[in-house]
């Protein structure tokens, strides 16, 4: 190998298996982004969901406060669903 085609001088080996090697970890850190990008989703969904049912002032008895949690659940299980399925979908699932 002429010491023009590898810029390195063969400090590295063979540059087409670092090229290759480079290209599997890029490959792994996108992948891993979009683990932690599902990941914090998934958890976003969790937290919203906990904080809205715990900012309730409930109130009567126990069949009104079952039907204030249920309208409480109506509004935020869907935004809920939507951060989980745009996490899946991120990660390619």
């Amino acid at each position: 190998m002429a010491s023009e085609e590898d810029p390195f001088g063969g400090l590295f080996g063979d540059p087409e298996e670092l090229r290759r090697r480079m290209a599997e970890l890029a490959e792994q850190m996108q992948g891993a982004q979009r683990v932690a990008w599902a990941d914090n989703a998934i958890k976003l969904a969790v937290d919203m969901t906990v904080a809205g049912i715990t900012r309730l002032n409930l109130q009567g008895n126990a069949e009104q406060q079952a039907a204030e949690v249920r309208d409480a659940v109506r509004l935020l299980f869907p935004e809920a669903v939507t951060l989980v399925r745009e996490a899946r979908e991120g990660f390619g699932t």
